[in-house]
């Protein structure tokens, strides 16, 4: 919030009655709650994604693709924030399990150098990947095992 809105917001609620008061800071709450919501979605997922397949049966996979892509930031009506562009290095490999099956695994880079030194590090690498037991053509690989 910039200085020049304090003083504004602290005249508004001083000056109006407590029914303004009451409405603002509902909506003050409301907006910390759905910040609250965002901050803990977001540790969820992390969670979700650091022990998906923690348990599932580890095969031996070759990392054969790999590649850079610019993802743009294009959220109309948001230029005021800034640019969130940002380049996503995906690292494709294959795995027989009995026969031959692919899976990706993708990270974010604001520089694209560091993205494709990253990827390039990783080419023709032999990694282990954790395969679903259910389901074959579904696996994992899980940053620890890079």
């Amino acid at each position: 919030m910039s200085l020049t809105m304090t003083p504004l917001i602290t005249i508004i609620l001083m000056q109006s009655g407590a029914d303004t008061r009451f409405w603002f800071v509902l909506f003050a709450l409301a907006a910390g709650a759905i910040m609250l919501g965002a901050i803990c979605w977001d540790i969820v997922m992390a969670w979700i994604k650091r022990s998906r397949g923690r348990n599932w049966p580890v095969v031996s996979a070759v990392i054969d693709i790999v590649s850079v892509a610019f993802i743009e930031d294009n959220m109309p009506g948001m230029k005021a924030y800034p640019d969130q562009s940002y380049y996503k290095a995906t690292l494709t490999y294959l795995y027989y399990n009995p026969e031959q099956q692919m899976g990706d695994y993708s990270r974010d880079f604001v520089n694209e150098d560091d993205a494709k030194a990253w990827a390039n590090s990783y080419k023709g690498e032999t990694v282990k990947v954790h395969v679903d037991p259910r389901n074959p053509t579904r696996s994992v690989l899980r940053e620890d095992d890079l």
